[in-house]
């Protein structure tokens, strides 16, 4: 190291630009490639179930004892017998607001007196 010249070379600037671009490349791709798929969370169908089995059995104007509730992706089904028409409705808008549910399909009927 007495004044010899030093046996470090610097890469050249083409090199680390080429390098920078390769990176830059590469990370665009993969950012688009997984942007272009829409990611849905996934869905637990029996927590789903469960809250929407609670919201009808806590709902006064819902006899849900003789509901079945199911749910696939998000999808409850609603099946048995109610006692009016206006009870099927109200359990169907209680189902529709409850979190996880994307849909909700009626199988109700309405106990003939």
């Amino acid at each position: 190291m007495n004044g010899s010249p030093s046996t470090f070379r610097r890469p050249t600037t083409p090199r680390r630009w080429g390098s920078f671009f390769a990176v830059l490349v590469l990370t665009v791709s993969l950012s688009s490639a997984c942007s272009s798929k829409s990611i849905r969370p996934a869905t637990n169908d029996s927590g789903v179930s469960t809250r929407v089995r609670t919201a009808l059995l806590n709902d006064p104007q819902v006899s849900a004892t003789n509901i079945t509730v199911t749910s696939a992706n998000g999808v409850v089904t609603l099946s048995g017998r109610v006692r009016t028409p206006a009870e099927a409705d109200r359990a169907v808008a209680v189902a529709r607001q409850t979190t996880g549910v994307t849909d909700v399909r009626s199988e109700l009927a309405v106990a003939q007196p």
